[in-house]
C-alpha cells in the first residue's frame, strides 16, 4: 500500500518514518514548501534524537518522499493519515480548522476508495465530523472509511515509542477497514485495542490527563514535604514501589509543559463543560501546575533576599530534555517572573533557543554553560539535560558570584553540593533545616 501522511510536524514525521521503517512506501505532505525542502534534503525542522538518521536512511532508499501538491498526493495513495495540528483556541477548545481543510482536500481529490486514519489528537466526536467534511466535499459519491488511531509519542524518545509501542488503539466502525490498518502495523509486537471511534479519541485525552495528574499530585505533596522537612524523593520511591501506583511520573519538579499535556487537558475540560460537567480533579491539576514554579520561586527569592538586581542563570528552557520544544515550558514562566523582579537573566540550553524577540539587555542566551553562569548570583535548573547532570559543579562554583544552586528538577545530589559549599535548594524538602 502507498501511504500519505498529511502534516509534517512532530507526529507526522515520526509516523511517516515509522511506516517507512515497517516497509511501506510513504509520502509526506505539507503546505509549507520550506519545510518540505528541508525534509527532502534530510534536515529535520525540529530536534528529535534518532529521527534525523532515520530520515536520511529512508531518503537514500527511496522509501519516503515529500510533496506540497495535495491533489496528486491524495490521488496516488490509498491510505491517508491525518497528522495536522490541533492548536488550542482561546477558550481551551481544540481548533480543528486544519483537520477540516485536510478532510475537504481528501473529498475533492480522491479518485476511489480511501482509508483515512486520524492520528492527530482530536476531541471526542471528530471522527464523525471528518466523515461529514469528506462527504460534503466530494463531487461524486465515493466510498471511504475513517478510523481513529491516536498517537502516544513522547518528545525525546519518539522513534523508540513508535517502534516499541505499549499498545495500538484503533477506533473503527468497519471490520474490513480495521484489518487493513492492523496490517500496516503487523510487524510491531504489542497489544491492539479495537474500540468505537469516540472511545479511541477519549483514550488519548484520558491517558495524558492521568499522567499530568500524577505530576501535579507529587508536586503538591512536595509543598507539604517542604513544610515538614521530609524529602519528597524518598516519598516518591516509597509509594512508587506499589505496583498499583508505579514509579513513573512521580519526580517532583516545577511542573509539566510541552505541546501535549497543557493543550490536551484544556481540550478535555472544554469537552466536559460542553456537556455541563466539571472535571474538578483535572481543574486542580491545572491550578497546581500553573502555580508550582511560582511557589518555589518565592521560596528561592527568600534565600537570595531578592531577585532585584541579581544576575540569574536559567539552565534548560525546553520543557524536558532531548527536545527543542519550549511551548508551555516552566522555564519561560520563570524567566517572565524574574524579568518582572528586575533580575538580569543569562540563559542556556543544549538545543532550544529563545525567540529573538525576547532578547534584551536584561535577557541573553549563551552557547556554553561556563559563559552562562559567569558572575551569576544563582543558577536555576529547569530541565534535566544530561550535560547539567554530569557537569563538574565543584569546578564551576568558582565562576559564580554567589553559590546558590536552585534545582527545579531535583536532578543533582543536594548533599554533595552542599558539602562543596553550595547553597542548594530543590523541590520538596525543608532545605534550611537540612543545612543546619
Amino acid at each position: 500500500m502507498n501511504i500519505l501522511i498529511m502534516g509534517m510536524g512532530y507526529v507526522g514525521v515520526t509516523t511517516a518514518l515509522l511506516l517507512t521503517e515497517l516497509g511501506w512506501n510513504v509520502t509526506g505532505l505539507d503546505p509549507n514548501e520550506s519545510r518540505i525542502r528541508m525534509l527532502s534534503q534530510g534536515v529535520l525542522p525540529f530536534y528529535e534524537p534518532g529521527l534525523d538518521d532515520a530520515l536520511r536512511k529512508h531518503l537514500a532508499s527511496g522509501g519516503i518522499t515529500f510533496t506540497s501538491e495535495v491533489d496528486m498526493a491524495v490521488c496516488d495513495n490509498e491510505v491517508i493519515f491525518l497528522c495536522v495540528g490541533t492548536p488550542s483556541g482561546s477558550d481551551g477548545s481544540a481548533d480543528l480548522r486544519f483537520i477540516k481543510e485536510a478532510a475537504e482536500s481528501i473529498g475533492k481529490n480522491m479518485p476511489g476508495y480511501r482509508l483515512v486514519v486520524i492520528k492527530s489528537t482530536v476531541p471526542v466526536g471528530t471522527n464523525e465530523q471528518v466523515v461529514q467534511w469528506i462527504t460534503q466535499a466530494q463531487l461524486t459519491a465515493i466510498s471511504f472509511d475513517v478510523i481513529s488511531n491516536p498517537e502516544f509519542l513522547r518528545e525525546g524518545s519518539a522513534l523508540r515509542d513508535a517502534l516499541e509501542p505499549d499498545r495500538i488503539i484503533i477506533g473503527s466502525e468497519n471490520d474490513q477497514a480495521t484489518e487493513r490498518l492492523r496490517s500496516l502495523y503487523e510487524k510491531l509486537s504489542c497489544p491492539v485495542v479495537v474500540t468505537k471511534p469516540k472511545t479511541a479519541e477519549l483514550i488519548k485525552y484520558a491517558a495524558n490527563a492521568f499522567l499530568a495528574t500524577k505530576i501535579s499530585y507529587i508536586n503538591e505533596l512536595a509543598r507539604l514535604c517542604t513544610k515538614l522537612g521530609v524529602n519528597i524523593a524518598d516519598v516518591a520511591v516509597g509509594i512508587g514501589m506499589d505496583h498499583r501506583i508505579g514509579a513513573h511520573f512521580l519526580r517532583a519538579g516545577i511542573g509539566y509543559g510541552g505541546s501535549c499535556f497543557p493543550k490536551d487537558i484544556h481540550a478535555l475540560l472544554f469537552t466536559a463543560q460542553e456537556h455541563d460537567l466539571s472535571l474538578t480533579i483535572l481543574e486542580k491539576v491545572v491550578q497546581v501546575n500553573q502555580s508550582q514554579a511560582v511557589y518555589y520561586l518565592d521560596i528561592w527569592e527568600q534565600l537570595l533576599g531578592s531577585f532585584n538586581g541579581k544576575t540569574i542563570a536559567v539552565l534548560g528552557i525546553s520543557f524536558k530534555p532531548d527536545t527543542d520544544d519550549i511551548r508551555e515550558a516552566p522555564a519561560i514562566g520563570i524567566i517572565a517572573k524574574l524579568l518582572k523582579s528586575s533580575a538580569v537573566i543569562r540563559v542556556h540550553d543544549p538545543v532550544a533557543k529563545l525567540p529573538g524577540s525576547m532578547y534584551s539587555e536584561q535577557l541573553q542566551q549563551f552557547d556554553s554553560l561556563e559563559e552562562t553562569i559567569q558572575d551569576c548570583d544563582a543558577v536555576i535548573l529547569c530541565s534535566e539535560w544530561k550535560p547539567y547532570i554530569t557537569a563538574d559543579w565543584g569546578q564551576l562554583k568558582s565562576l559564580l558570584k554567589q553559590p546558590f544552586l536552585l534545582d527545579g528538577r531535583n536532578m543533582l545530589d543536594g548533599a554533595q553540593l552542599t558539602s562543596q559549599g553550595y547553597h542548594y535548594s530543590g523541590i520538596g524538602m525543608n532545605w534550611t533545616q537540612m543545612h543546619k
